[in-house]
């Protein structure tokens, strides 16, 4: 029997990695006869860097670079395990986790320091690039980022911008002279699953602005030099990013990459099941599991589970759930993608215990669902 572990992290306990080994581990205490895959997945947010450099035997290098206010710190990326792909997230370098409440302020915040790991992926020969456009601390537009790998952008006396968001209404001209040449002898497969646009109600300053820092007042100025921003490169390029689906993703990062980079932009769990050869790994598989900290209707929107369970089901595949929480008035919604779904805080172990023992509680309730799960099938295999 071959049974393919494929979870996301149980945010705040257990990365994917670490989930994975604590449910093999339990499978083995049912029945140590039966073969496992471990595939550590993720849905493009954070942590997606980690679970593809686990998921295929990569490695992750570390550099310096600068943060979103500038300020020098060690960040890394992920080389996968063919040696041609590297994945970035934007929130290694220029994410709101890397500030405290009080220096949130996306008039100043930069995209530069996502640029420098990309320069650093290409000096290391690199020109396949997943990018993760999750958590983000900016809303310059990936202006910063575009800096960074030599692209100018001046105002009327032809002076270069100041970075962040603050400055871009006064953006006259962008010069691409010396944008990195290496960019479009590259491709990027940007993981997302944001479909804002770049301005507007709906737009990038308007949701995200608030969360990272930005006023009432502000938006308002971000959203006029975003606009500003969009109608330069519209003049330059005849892409218009103003109402572009997706764009608006990262602060309006996501509208460069689709100005300036070749690729395509998609969703987060496709982008990280096409990585890992999730279908091919499945193809003799008797069985998968997958879980994730929480599972509620949250997850039918593309989280990791959903994805697997949809590629489980193309393939006419058994999925079961291990979650760490279950929110039971999400039961109906959720009962149709999986055959079977688990909570480790059961009622029998409380949320605080399956947090401070997540693996041990996650390999022990992986043992007794694998168990029950062998016996309902009448496996012929020998039970321990």
């Amino acid at each position: 029997m071959k049974v393919v572990v494929a979870p996301d992290s149980f945010k705040g306990s257990l990365t994917a990695l670490q989930a994975t080994q604590a449910m093999v581990a339990g499978i083995h205490d049912a029945n140590p006869f039966i073969e496992t895959v471990m595939l550590p997945a993720a849905d493009g947010g954070e942590g997606t860097m980690t679970s593809l450099v686990d998921a295929t035997g990569g490695k992750i290098v570390s550099v310096i670079v600068q943060d979103p206010l500038g300020r020098e710190i060690e960040a890394g990326y992920g080389v996968l395990g063919d040696q041609k792909t590297s994945v970035i997230e934007i929130a290694e370098a220029s994410g709101l986790l890397l500030l405290h409440d009080d220096e949130r302020n996306p008039l100043v915040t930069s995209t530069y320091g996502t640029g420098e790991l990309i320069v650093h992926a290409l000096n290391a020969g690199l020109r396949n690039f997943i990018i993760g456009l999750g958590g983000s601390a900016t809303n310059d537009g990936g202006v910063g980022m575009l800096q960074a790998l030599g692209m100018s952008f001046t105002n009327k006396d032809g002076v270069e911008l100041p970075r962040g968001g603050g400055s871009l209404g006064d953006l006259h001209a962008i010069n691409m002279l010396h944008f990195d040449e290496r960019i479009l002898k590259s491709n990027f497969l940007i993981a997302c699953d944001v479909s804002n646009p770049f301005i507007g109600s709906n737009g990038a300053s308007a949701v995200f602005g608030p969360q990272k820092g930005a006023s009432p007042v502000v938006v308002e100025v971000l959203e006029g030099n975003l606009t500003r921003l969009a109608n330069v490169v519209d003049q330059l390029t005849g892409i218009s990013l103003h109402g572009k689906k997706g764009a608006g993703a990262a602060g309006g990062t996501g509208g460069a990459f689709q100005a300036f980079f070749p690729g395509e932009m998609k969703q987060g769990i496709s982008v990280v099941l096409d990585a890992i050869s999730f279908d091919e790994q499945i193809t003799d598989a008797d069985l998968i599991i997958t879980g994730e900290g929480k599972t509620d209707s949250q997850t039918l929107s593309g989280k990791t589970p959903f994805g697997i369970a949809k590629a489980a089901h193309r393939r006419g595949k058994p999925v079961i759930l291990i979650s760490g929480a279950l929110d039971e008035e999400s039961w109906d919604l959720l009962a149709p993608m999986f055959n079977e779904l688990h909570a480790v805080a059961d009622g029998t172990i409380s949320s605080q215990d399956s947090i401070a023992h997540a693996s041990h509680y996650l390999r022990v309730k992986t043992k007794k669902v694998m168990g029950n799960y062998l016996s309902s099938f009448n496996r012929s295999l020998p039970l321990l």
